[in-house]
């Protein structure tokens, strides 16, 4: 049975991700509220909100969940040629409400959009926080693509990206992918498939392995607050 959440109780506990629903696959819950109390208590638990404005709040937790390690990014010879190109910059967090509107507006082969109004304005709450995080691509000064999420201790929760030229998301997601894994973050959650990020070495893996996953690396030491001009230790 799916479960309804309390809008008035942000911190009413989720239910256990195994009780998700198989058909459609991963639909946890419904209701409550975007609070970044809930929000972050839904990643902790491998949880995250995916809806359309003209429904209430869902809540999912998938099986199989596509993750993408880090270290194991994959760069094709074509994405090569582009992360070569001088005329691309990389960035982080200087333009997160930016890279969030693009994200949400219609793009060749997706016409409508999950990231409603009530989205944007409840991850750029979360960035002024000091948890969710953009990746920007620049060709000279004009944005051409980037993506966005929460990190979490030593998780990389993406949520969604964007492109307007050849690659930029691609080039976003590997700059990042690189600083990450040196950083020590185990894990991209990546949420549910797609042949994209599949071409740049995410697979799918056992929501039981992600959980565990997630409990390893979620629970340790993170890099909360801005990471404009590269993520540095907050305790430094």
């Amino acid at each position: 049975m799916i479960s309804l959440l309390d809008p008035d109780n942000p911190e009413q506990p989720f239910p256990a991700v195994e009780k998700a629903e198989q058909e459609p696959d991963g639909l946890l819950a419904v209701g409550g509220d975007l609070s970044p109390t809930r929000l972050l208590n839904a990643y902790r638990h491998g949880i995250f909100p995916w809806y359309s404005s003209e429904q209430p709040i869902l809540w999912w937790s998938p099986n199989p969940r596509t993750v993408l390690f880090p270290q194991r990014i994959k760069i094709s010879r074509s994405l090569g040629k582009s992360l070569r190109n001088r005329d691309y910059h990389f960035s982080l967090d200087n333009a997160f409400a930016e890279v969030i509107h693009a994200c949400a507006m219609p793009q060749p082969g997706r016409e409508e959009t999950w990231i409603t109004d009530e989205m944007k304005q409840a991850y750029i709450q979360l960035h002024r926080l000091g948890y969710a995080h953009s990746a920007e691509v620049w060709e000279n000064s004009r944005l051409v693509g980037g993506l966005y999420g929460v990190a979490i201790g030593r998780v990389f929760f993406g949520e969604s990206m964007f492109s307007l030229t050849r690659d930029a998301s691609k080039i976003a997601l590997v700059h990042l992918a690189q600083i990450l894994a040196d950083k020590g973050f185990g894990l991209i959650d990546c949420q549910v498939y797609t042949s994209h990020l599949i071409s740049m070495g995410a697979e799918e893996i056992e929501r039981s392995y992600f959980c565990d996953l997630l409990q390893r690396f979620g629970s340790q030491s993170g890099y909360q607050g801005s990471w404009t001009g590269g993520i540095h230790d907050p305790r430094d």
